[in-house]
């Protein structure tokens, strides 16, 4: 499937890439379909580029890599209308958000957005009774440097 994208122009979409969101996303009902694009094999951000708006896009991230102790609850009602299971467990992205530059960047830990890659649906739910707030700083102690090689010594 091509898809439209004001960023990245024309995109050839496996129809394996395509996530099904029935209920849309919180401020955006009518945006239904969303091509899922990783950023790369060792890189933790992906874009939710919908299939539809090519001016609309995300960028996620999966929230264990930069929050091990993100946790939450999903309801026992929720877990059967996403037919998820012990063998066939979601997959948990946040939206991100990058103002200015990478390293003032935010993450939206109130919405996780829950995939079943088997059935290609997702859903972004809001978390209820948490602390969890929409802007938690992604780099709070500043974006990480690369090691220096020690090349040649």
């Amino acid at each position: 499937m091509l898809i439209q994208s004001t960023r990245f122009g024309e995109i050839e979409v496996s129809n394996q890439d395509l996530l099904s969101f029935p209920d849309g996303l919180p401020g955006f009902l009518d945006e239904k379909k969303f091509a899922f694009l990783p950023q790369g094999q060792d890189n933790p951000f992906a874009l939710l580029q919908s299939a539809i708006s090519p001016d609309l896009a995300f960028v996620i991230v999966e929230p264990f890599t930069f929050f091990s102790d993100y946790s939450f609850q999903l309801s026992d009602d929720f877990v059967q209308e996403l037919k998820l299971s012990k063998e066939n467990p979601p997959q948990i992205f946040n939206i991100v958000t990058i103002k200015e530059n990478l390293e003032n960047a935010t993450v939206n830990l109130l919405a996780p957005i829950i995939v079943n890659w088997q059935t290609k649906i997702a859903q972004q739910i809001i978390l209820e009774k948490t602390e969890y707030t929409t802007r938690h700083k992604l780099f709070p102690n500043g974006l990480p440097h690369k090691q220096e090689s020690e090349g040649g010594k």
